[in-house]
């Protein structure tokens, strides 16, 4: 059996994507339940040189929709990075579920050797596909949902593991 750039890219974020919308809907909870202000919680950090909390899920959409997009050979959606509150910040991972869902699997035929090219702030990240995933999507991808759900159990969000994984 061989596995498909499609499963290891889509098939991955999918169900983490879910997974982090219903953690953000707990912390809706959580924010309602405290009495928490508006914007604490989309601005919490845990150092002051660290992105905040609503950057954190931001990057999480964007690496999953940029990187299955740059895998399919097709243009990523541009999201305006505006989300004020949590329920916006659900709503964008709504948007990229639904772009991701939408992307046929035969677009990834050939994406192990599709060769990508990403201008970034500071460089130009220049890579095939199998790599690109490897080392640069799926690890920054984890790295952001992984650091949004640390933060919110940081300020007592009753979530586990189990949250994070979700339903296996």
């Amino acid at each position: 059996m061989s596995l498909s750039m499609h499963t290891m890219s889509v098939g991955l974020f999918l169900p983490m994507l879910q997974n982090l919308d219903r953690i953000l809907e707990k912390a809706e909870a959580h924010v309602t339940a405290k009495k928490i202000q508006p914007g604490v919680l989309e601005n919490l950090r845990l150092i002051p040189d660290m992105l905040p909390f609503s950057r954190q899920v931001q990057f999480s959409c964007d690496f999953a929709k940029n990187g299955a997009a740059h895998l399919a050979g097709i243009e990523p959606p541009k999201f305006a990075d505006d989300e004020k509150s949590l329920a916006d910040l659900r709503a964008r991972i709504a948007k990229t579920v639904d772009f991701l869902a939408g992307i046929p699997a035969a677009r990834f035929e050939g994406a192990e050797t599709r060769h990508v090219v990403i201008p970034l702030r500071t460089r130009t990240l220049e890579m095939d596909g199998l790599p690109l995933l490897q080392k640069w999507t799926l690890p920054n991808f984890y790295f952001h949902v992984t650091t949004t759900y640390a933060l919110l159990r940081h300020i007592g969000v009753e979530i586990g593991k189990q949250d994070y994984l979700g339903s296996l």
